[in-house]
């Protein structure tokens, strides 16, 4: 197994839940299989992952690739073992010769919606950055809000309905800022928006909350954060969620994202797959992921925009609000051009 380190600049830098994100560091992992080489990267965030010293500490223990993903010896390093269960699926669809999706699915999308992120700016800006989207053929818009008081939320989202209309979807992020008595107040407040759901109104662990939000209101709500802080098993059984915001990197590699789809499936709820803004390899791995799920949802995977620069050039760029999965075998990029 080979591993190469990189580190991305963003544009500019983004503000989450967790601190300021100016750069994005990790490593890309080949692997080779029956003669055939995959890709995986791990671009670990902490806060969702571990440390980039754990990371590279956990790569750089593994003999075994396969052996390593079987055993789950990578468990407590998601970003890691994002890597190389990533990297073995690549390899093994290139031996194929079939597109990542294809392996993961009889019949994959070949092309998916993707959300636009509108960050946290005043309403006229918010505004403003809705309608490019919308104008750029996003029908799906992401709202960042909860660092602002609920009054200029509320009235943020109020202006971007009215400014959009109501053909294109509304998610509002709250990335767990609010405590119960004010989701409720807001929920309550927007409840005509017809919004596409409410992502993570409350903190991580705070699942009860969550269900009794569910039972108390007609907005949808999503869990992400709880993802990183409980096991999904948990997050399904306390019946917290109607959708499950995804992210592959956070969660351990591709197969264990397929995992919790199938589980939540059973469970009638839905998953939205996102990034951990990585390079372009982890982007792709989660299309192809993403691409191999039932449904119709745009996914949160256009952010490629946010990154100076990347490792490869991108096979899969954003176009019309949409991303189409490459044909080509594997993930849809050149090992190489990864690697030199």
């Amino acid at each position: 197994m080979r591993i190469r380190n990189f580190a991305l600049d963003l544009r500019q830098p983004l503000t989450t839940a967790t601190g300021d994100i100016e750069r994005r560091e990790g490593f890309l992992v080949a692997v080779d299989v029956d003669g055939h080489t995959g890709i995986g990267e791990a671009t670990p965030l902490p806060g969702w992952t571990e440390s980039l010293d754990d990371c590279r500490a956990a790569l750089d223990g593994v003999d075994h690739p396969k052996t390593a993903i079987e055993t789950d010896a990578l468990a407590d390093t998601p970003a890691a073992r994002h890597a190389v269960s990533l990297a073995l699926a690549d390899a093994r669809a290139r031996r194929d010769d079939t597109p990542l999706a294809a392996s993961f699915a009889s019949n994959p999308h070949t092309s998916l919606p993707v959300n636009s992120t509108v960050g946290d700016a005043p309403v006229e800006q918010t505004v403003e950055a809705a309608e490019n989207a919308v104008s750029a053929g996003f029908d799906c818009l992401k709202l960042k809000v909860g660092a602002r008081d609920t009054g200029a939320d509320i009235t943020r989202l109020r202006a971007v309905r009215e400014a959009v209309g109501d053909d294109v979807s509304i998610r509002a992020d709250a990335n767990g800022a609010w405590d119960r008595w004010t989701a409720d107040r807001v929920l309550a407040a927007i409840s005509d928006l017809d919004l596409e759901y409410v992502e993570q109104p409350l903190p991580a662990e705070e699942l009860a909350g969550h269900a009794v939000l569910r039972r108390r209101h007609d907005t949808p709500i999503a869990l992400d954060e709880s993802l990183a802080s409980v096991p999904p098993v948990r997050a399904l059984a306390s019946n917290a969620a109607d959708v499950l915001v995804c992210k592959p990197m956070a969660l351990g590699g591709p197969d264990r994202v397929l995992d919790v789809a199938s589980r939540a499936r059973n469970a009638g709820v839905d998953i939205v797959v996102t990034t951990t803004i990585d390079a372009v390899v982890a982007r792709l791995g989660a299309l192809h992921v993403a691409a191999a799920l039932p449904g119709e949802r745009a996914h949160g995977l256009a952010t490629a925009s946010l990154l100076d620069s990347d490792v490869a050039a991108d096979p899969a760029p954003v176009r019309d609000g949409k991303m189409s999965v490459p044909e080509s075998p594997g993930l849809g990029i050149d090992p190489d051009a990864v690697l030199d």
